[in-house]
Parts: C-alpha cells; structure tokens; sequence
C-alpha cells in the first residue's frame, strides 16, 4: 500500500474516504501522514486495528526443543558406559549440539527455505541439492533403526524377549510398521500426526521419568548396582578408537536441533532468548538422556544389554524385584507406541523438502509425481525400497545389535556431511551476505560454526571404525560395508544434477516467481535503494544475485 504524505484525517492510504476519527479508536501504528515509526505505511486510520502479537516465550520454545530431539532409541548403546555416559553426553552437546543450534539460528532467521536454501545461497544449487537430499536420505536410514527398536519393545508385549535378537523378526516387523505407515501417509491420513504431540508425552517423557524414578528407588533401598557409582567411573576408560566409537551415535541423537531454529522468529527478543532458550533445551535433553541412561546401568548387567532391547530389560528388571511383571509388556507397549507415532509423523516430512528442491528440476518428473491427496507418491516409492533393502541386513547380519548399529553409523555419516554443509555456508554467508538481516547473530561465527564443522569431521571418520563387543562384520568388512552404502545412498544427487533436463522443471509461473523470495527480512522501498549497512544488501527479498552455481 503506498503512502500518500497528502491524505487527509478521514482517507484512506488508496484515498478512499474513512470513518472520521470520532468514530473509531487511536490505531496503533498513528494517523495517516504522521505515523509511528515514522516510516511506516500500514493501515490508514479506519483499518482494522492490530492484535496484540504473539510470541514464544524462552521455556515454550525450549519444550518445542526438546520434543523433537530427545528420544530414549539411544540410551542402552551409552548404558554399557556407566557414569561414563555423563561424559559421552556432555561432550557431543557442547561440541555438536550447542553449534548446531546457534548456527542454524541465524541462518533460519535470515533465509527462508531450510538447508537447501542455506547450502544453495552460499555454494550453488547443486551443493544446496546434495544437501536437502542427505537430510532426506539420512532419514530414510532412520526408519528402520527405529523400527528395529519398536520390534524390541513388541517382543516384551508378547513376552518374548528372546524375539529381539532374531534377524528374521525383526526384519518382518520393519516391513510391516513401514508400509503400513506409508499406506497411511498415501492416503492422506493426518491421525498419528493428531496425536503425535501425546505420544511423544506417554511413549518418551513418561517411560524416561519412570525409569529415573525406578531407578533412584532401587538404589535408594539399597539394591546392588550393575554398574561403578564412584565418581572416577565419570570417565569412561580407554581400550583404543573402538571404544568411543559409539560417540557417534550420541551425535546423531542430538540431530534435529536445526528444525525448530527456525522459532527464533516467534522470541520477543531473539538475540537474547534464543540463546537461553537453547541453554535450557541442553539442560533438559542432558536430563532426559543421562538420568535413564544410568537407571537402566544400575539395573541390567552390562553382558545382557542390547541397543534395541536395553529399556525394555531395565523395566522388567525393576517390575520382576517388586512383583509387578505386569508392568513391563504395558511400558513396553507405550514405548513402541511413541516411537512408532513418531515414524508416521516422519514419514512424509522429509520427503516433502526433498519434493520442492526437485521441482525446480533437479530431479525427473517420475520422482516428483503425487497422488490425488497431493503426497509424494513417487518419492515415497524409492524411500521403500531402501528401506526394505536395509531391512535385509538384520536377515544377513548374523547379530542384530551389530546391524542396528551399522544403520546407525550409515545414517550418521550421511547426516555428518550435511551438517558440514550447513556450517561451512553459514561462515561463508556472513562474508559474501554481510547486510543481510539476522533477527539473530551467532556470537564469534568462525569459532562456533568452526567447532561444529571440526567436531562432525571427526564423527564421520569414527563412524567406519567398528565398535568393539558387535560381531557378525570384520574389521575390515565393517567400514566397506558403511562406505559402500554411503556412496549408494549419497551419491544419486550428483547424477541427477549432471543429468537434469529443463523439462524437469514443473513448477507454474507463480511457483517460480514465489521461489526467488528467500530473505526472512526483505527491504523495503528507500531503505532497499540507499543500501544501508546491515539492512541486507538483497532488493526486496529476492535471492542474492552473486550466487556461484558451480
């Protein structure tokens, strides 16, 4: 709406005639020609009045934070630690998640779009295309860890725990719980994503706040721990390479902080709240991981625990001492229950990031098809036959630790080298996009975003260096098996972009128009054209134009 410096108390900014000022109340942004700030060209006197805006307070959007990262999957891998998992915790926390979180916050608050945009501004949009379909792909290796941990709790529903280390077992329950989400995801149905927020409460929150209460009660009366309480046992022992190997799945449980960066918008006062946020978040994920994590090491003997199996193991442990073994098959099935909430509510997310990067043509036309419902039909598709070849390695691999563990390390891997991505853009955006505004500054970028990019250097070596007490792969084998699915999985983006035809392109003239709007604060009228420093240096939102496309 443009602004009239000639219009009278009763006209509108187009200058049609408004009710005169004794007919409606003071408008919050001042009357036409003299206006608060000065600047300002919103609604004219007569226009609708301004709500008062909503914002996000430090605690809700540290909740919000701690909903999407903190899972229990990880917690048996760190048991076998003892209170050495208090130092396997700590230090991805500070090294990964910490960095990951402030990176992501400026870049969210600066450019719309998520990862491929980010990547995509900073290095070209092949880069921005390897990185979305990594955060897609990482996921699609996710889903049978998962489920490979549902398939655990399912057999102590049944009571047959001894089912959890059958390959076969565990293989039919992924391809069952997969395409029956899929199915649902297909037909449009939204019923898990309703209830997702409760079952994260029932399946997450509430079995790990018992577990720390079982826990605290069986130490509390007296019980033998399973595991050293002494304060030396802090720090876990070095047997070589190999035994912090398992470090790497402690980075991939705090994967997911980047999502709600995005937030830092909905903060009063990002610059201040967002950190506090975010020092809050780590308390509490730290909470969650480590209390369980050491409930469960007091109670099982660390010979009999297993990565999927380990929760379950703890709670039959606590309900068979106090004669109540009816209790484990209903956690177990509240645990299953959460974790398979979260898969359908995960199903169809990714992909749906992956669908709007290859729209623009980077992938062909058969990948890009959707059904009536308006899902992605056809990138579903391909996500179920990987799953299903994964599948198979609980089939092949003899110890079904050691295949969960091998998807683990594959989904970390992939999920590494888009965090590397993700910190190398953001240092190189604050020296080619300067004036571009961030509701929110990471502090000492270089530092912070050089930390982050060092530290998951470091995790994807370790992820081909097998973990030591998991058999059914070789030294040797372990890192070629890991190697080879990364470069299977990894590796299409860079033919689909050396391949892609114009004609790949399906988006409408509007669709296109709306893509180049990337800057979260784009700059309007005279401030845009006088270039004022830290305004942002983009003209109106559209995409910077010095983009290096290869």
């Amino acid at each position: 709406m443009s602004h009239h410096e000639s219009a009278g108390p009763d006209e509108r900014a187009d200058g049609t005639q408004a009710p005169t000022a004794e007919h409606v109340k003071p408008h919050p942004y001042g009357r036409s020609g003299n206006r608060r700030p000065r600047n300002h060209t919103g609604p004219a006197i007569g226009a609708p009045a301004a709500g008062a805006t909503t914002y996000l307070s430090v605690v809700q959007l540290s909740m919000l934070t701690v909903v999407v990262v903190a899972s229990l999957r990880s917690l048996p891998a760190m048991a076998t630690y003892g209170l050495g998992s208090i130092t396997l915790f700590v230090i991805p926390a500070i090294l990964f998640l910490v960095p990951t979180a402030l990176v992501a916050a400026e870049l969210a608050t600066g450019w719309k779009g998520g990862i491929f945009t980010w990547v995509r501004e900073a290095f070209g949009e092949r880069a921005g295309f390897v990185a979305i379909w990594l955060q897609w792909i990482q996921n699609v290796v996710w889903y049978p860890t998962q489920i490979a941990f549902i398939a655990a709790s399912l057999s102590f529903v049944v009571g047959k725990p001894d089912l959890a280390q059958s390959g076969i077992y565990t293989a039919i329950v992924i391809l069952v719980l997969y395409w029956g989400s899929t199915l649902i995801t297909l037909a449009g149905g939204n019923l898990f994503a309703k209830v997702g927020s409760w079952s994260g409460i029932f399946g997450t929150i509430l079995p790990a706040v018992l577990l720390i209460a079982l826990g605290a009660l069986w130490l509390g009366t007296g019980e033998h721990s399973e595991t050293s309480l002494q304060p030396s046992a802090a720090i876990p022992p070095w047997t070589g390479i190999a035994a912090i190997v398992l470090v790497v799945s402690n980075v991939l449980a705090y994967a997911g902080m980047e999502v709600n960066a995005v937030h830092a918008n909905d903060l009063k006062n990002p610059g201040r709240g967002f950190p506090r946020s975010i020092a809050f978040a780590t308390i509490l994920i730290l909470g969650v991981f480590i209390l369980p994590t050491i409930a469960i090491a007091v109670a099982v003997p660390q010979t009999d625990l297993g990565v999927t199996n380990g929760i379950n193991l703890a709670f039959q442990t606590f309900f068979d001492h106090w004669g109540i073994s009816w209790g484990t098959p209903v956690i177990s099935l509240l645990v299953a229950l959460g974790a398979f909430a979260s898969v359908v509510t995960w199903i169809a997310g990714p992909s749906r990031g992956l669908l709007a990067a290859a729209r623009t043509g980077l992938l062909p036309p058969l990948l890009q098809r959707r059904n009536k419902a308006g899902v992605q039909v056809g990138i579903l598709a391909v996500q179920g036959v990987i799953v299903t070849l994964l599948a198979l390695l609980f089939v092949l691999v003899p110890n079904g630790n050691t295949a969960f563990v091998a998807l683990v390390d594959m989904a970390a891997a992939l999920y590494l080298i888009m965090y590397m991505l993700m910190f190398a853009a953001a240092i190189r955006l604050r020296r080619t996009q300067p004036r571009v505004v961030r509701s929110y500054r990471t502090p000492v970028m270089p530092l912070v975003a050089g930390l982050g990019f060092i530290s998951c250097a470091a995790a994807f070596i370790l992820a081909f260096i097998r973990p030591t007490g998991f058999s059914g792969l070789s030294d040797a084998t372990y890192p070629l098996v890991v190697a080879v699915v990364v470069l299977l999985l990894g590796g299409p983006p860079l033919v689909f972009y050396a391949v892609r035809r114009p004609t790949w392109d399906q988006r409408s003239t509007a669709e296109k128009s709306s893509s180049d709007i990337v800057l979260v604060n784009p700059i309007m009228g005279a401030e845009a054209d006088s270039g004022t420093p830290d305004s942002g240096s983009e003209p109106t939102g559209r995409k910077p134009q010095e983009r290096h496309e290869d």
